[in-house]
């Protein structure tokens, strides 16, 4: 069952942070409550994360999963190598300058490799639509303060 959700949100830094606090995969786990672990596991030559690893856990299913991951100035975007729980999973952040600071639009489509109830899928839809604007948003201006 193929699951999507997209949000669009403004937040109260300049793009390089933003862009700055999603290149810090091994944060992750901070500001994102669904992320319980996430390693690098490997780079591009410019040092950007290439091969990630993360543990999530949503809607009380817990799921390891590796990620390869696209980088631009102004965007990342990461699809499913494996996991137990997926068979895909496309996601993306896109990042642009809106006054002094930016606008993000972030979209998520997984496939489940199982059947679940619809309400379950529900939460799990509005828990990573919610992390994404306000664990993002909070990260991101609390770094812009630093």
């Amino acid at each position: 069952m193929a699951v999507s959700a997209k949000i669009e949100f403004d937040v109260a830094a300049p793009p390089s942070v933003v862009m700055e606090v999603l290149l810090d995969i091994e944060s992750l786990p901070d500001w994102s409550g669904p992320h319980k672990e996430a390693e690098i596991l490997t780079e591009y030559d410019d040092g950007t994360p290439e091969q990630v690893r993360v543990v999530v856990t949503a809607a009380g299913i817990s799921d390891e999963q590796k990620l390869t991951y696209t980088w631009t100035e102004n965007s990342c975007s990461w699809d499913l190598i494996e996991a137990n729980q997926l068979s895909e999973q496309h996601g993306s952040y896109v990042v642009t300058p809106k006054g002094d600071g930016s606008h993000v639009e972030f979209t998520l489509e997984v496939e489940l490799k199982i059947k679940m109830p619809g309400l379950i899928v529900k939460r799990a839809q509005k828990m990573a639509v919610d992390t994404a604007r306000k664990g993002l948003t909070a990260e991101v201006e609390r770094r812009a303060t630093d």
